[in-house]
């Protein structure tokens, strides 16, 4: 593959776009009238500065949307445990749980992910992937299960990575995604860069859950 045509495909790996209104759960991130790569003004977003980057979503229009809860998550908001041991933050960095129900029934594995739009990277930051999840599983805990593949997110870390916005930031809103699949396996290394492995399972998603948990400093 040229390098033209791999930036072009390249495009649907950001699993999650635009900026997210404080709260709400969408069923497509990819804003409705701004093209892939557009910036938004940021003295229209009011987002401290720095405008945003439209990036496409990843997700299926057709996809089965189902549900997602964390008995740990309550009112919109992370426990305090759940906050990182990094960039600035002293939290735990203790992994939430998550449940789900209503899935597809023929998802053949499930993924997790937790992003952050907000962040002023240009391109959001990745805190927490899993895929390979067995079909058949409705819950994603500390201990992922066998065959689970637990991977590396955007500061290098293989596994979970809490919040932490940057101090007098905006709200971040943190989505956190449960993906169906058909296929049993990504066949991805652990190693593997977050955006290559959403790029990569963004033609195999059939449903999504998904819950967005704001944070700010």
């Amino acid at each position: 593959m040229n390098k033209r045509a791999f930036r072009t495909r390249m495009l649907p790996a950001f699993a999650v776009a635009g900026a997210l209104a404080a709260g709400t759960v969408t069923a497509s991130a990819a804003a409705p009238a701004a093209s892939a790569g557009s910036t938004v003004s940021s003295n229209q977003s009011g987002d401290g500065g720095y405008g945003y980057t439209v990036v496409r979503s990843g997700i299926p229009d057709d996809a089965t949307r189902f549900a997602v809860s964390s008995p740990q998550i309550r009112g919109g908001a992370f426990p305090a445990s759940a906050w990182a041991d990094a960039f600035g933050c002293s939290g735990a960095n203790e992994q939430f749980s998550l449940d789900w129900h209503g899935a597809p029934a023929d998802a053949k594995s499930f993924a997790v992910t937790m992003y952050d739009p907000d962040a002023p990277t240009g391109s959001g930051f990745w805190h927490w992937l899993v895929w390979d999840i067995p079909a058949g599983s409705s819950v994603l805990t500390s201990t992922a299960p066998a065959g689970a593949v637990v991977g590396t997110d955007d500061a290098g870390i293989t596994g979970y990575l809490g919040p932490c916005p940057p101090a007098g930031d905006i709200t971040h809103h943190y989505t956190i995604t449960v993906y169906a699949l058909d296929v049993a396996s990504l066949d991805l290394p652990a190693a593997t860069p977050a955006a290559v492995t959403v790029f990569t399972m963004s033609s195999h998603v059939v449903g999504y859950a998904r819950m967005v948990v704001d944070a700010r400093r």
